[in-house]
């Protein structure tokens, strides 16, 4: 008998993540919004991820549970008749950027400077500890470049915190950084875990605009035990992401994600297996499939608008993902991603996907 996946959100990642159990020809059942990406192409029960009543009666129905956001409610995920992957204290972790900190510092993982903010006071300290800029953040809910402010010069510090809405805060000092890296690790119930070849991400306006996947990246093994450090620390079950800076060469920690991540979209097409795939693998105590990369890739979000689908599947190497969305600015309705043999090649095709696509902003 065939077990029942419950994915918790009906976004697109839930969306991928659904079409792969397809694939396995397990049944998908998702909670979140009826008119949801991810509900064109799986059952959707009505529910918001914040009431436990929903997430236990979904539950009812389903033999594992897993995630396609952190943003849920956690202690609606202990005492129910399923498996949660990844384990609700993994999710807990992400949902609080001081929390996320302290892991890191236990692990001796490095990372920005930082200090908790959560009144005027506190604030002040933190001006004094870090200096100018520094990066004032949500502790909670914050993604994509929002609910965070840069603070450049101390008249600045208090409006950002009234702006921000006087909620619980982390100031971190401000890293400059060389380049963004982030890595993926598939962790499976039993057996050994796959780490997929890193990427390389721009960000525009704290929102992810295109990441590169290159062979023999010099920071693959530093970025790949860190990755499995944090899981062991976890107890992780599922794709785990860690996002980095890079330094001088050496990593600095981010922040994580428990789940699949936009950095991997590349993996689809790109990698033997892809995120989704042995996401779906992992929580269903499946073994978890080969991660190397099949070429240079580079994925490019599709925001606000999709461009014409034939004008990117004119290039060579390039593949073409619509989430069903609406038109919105700023609104992640797609991606599109392009594999080529060489670097050189690689960015030929980028440059070309790039010019489809237009200029952000």
């Amino acid at each position: 008998m065939n077990p029942v996946l419950g994915i918790l959100g009906a976004g697109q990642l839930g969306r991928m993540l659904a079409l792969e159990a397809h694939a396995l020809g397990v049944p998908v059942r998702l909670l979140g919004e009826p008119d949801g990406s991810g509900a064109q192409v799986a059952a959707t029960a009505e529910g918001s991820l914040d009431d436990a009543d929903a997430i236990k009666r979904f539950a009812r129905g389903c033999d594992v549970l897993t995630v396609e956001t952190e943003n849920v409610r956690v202690d609606a995920l202990v005492d129910l008749p399923c498996p949660v992957w990844p384990p609700p204290a993994a999710i807990e972790a992400s949902q609080d950027r001081v929390n996320e900190k302290r892991l890191f510092d236990r692990l001796g993982i490095p990372t920005a400077p930082w200090v908790p903010v959560a009144s005027d006071e506190e604030l002040a300290g933190a001006v004094e500890a870090l200096g100018f800029p520094f990066v004032l953040k949500k502790r909670r809910s914050g993604f994509d470049g929002r609910g965070q402010v840069v603070v450049k010069a101390r008249n600045e510090a208090v409006p950002a915190f009234r702006l921000l809405g006087e909620v619980p805060c982390i100031a971190e000092g401000f890293v400059r950084f060389d380049a963004e890296l982030s890595v993926l690790v598939a962790c499976p119930v039993r057996g050994a875990r796959r780490v997929w070849p890193v990427a390389r991400n721009v960000h525009y306006v704290g929102q992810l605009d295109y990441c590169t996947v290159l062979p023999n990246d010099p920071l693959q093994a530093e970025a790949a035990a860190l990755g499995n450090r944090v899981a062991d620390a976890l107890g992780y079950v599922g794709v785990l992401t860690v996002e980095t800076f890079v330094r001088g060469g050496a990593l600095v920690a981010n922040e994580i994600a428990p789940r699949v991540h936009n950095s991997g979209h590349w993996s689809i097409e790109g990698a033997v297996t892809s995120q989704f795939a042995n996401h779906v693998r992992a929580v269903l105590g499946l073994p978890v499939g080969p991660t190397d990369a099949v070429a240079c890739a580079a994925t490019v979000n599709l925001l606000g608008s999709l461009p014409a689908r034939g004008d990117v599947l004119a290039i060579p190497g390039a593949f073409f993902h619509g989430y069903g969305k609406s038109d919105r600015p700023g609104r992640k309705v797609g991606h599109a991603t392009v594999l080529a043999p060489s670097v050189p090649r690689l960015h030929e095709r980028l440059d070309r996907l790039r010019q489809v696509v237009g200029p952000r902003g």
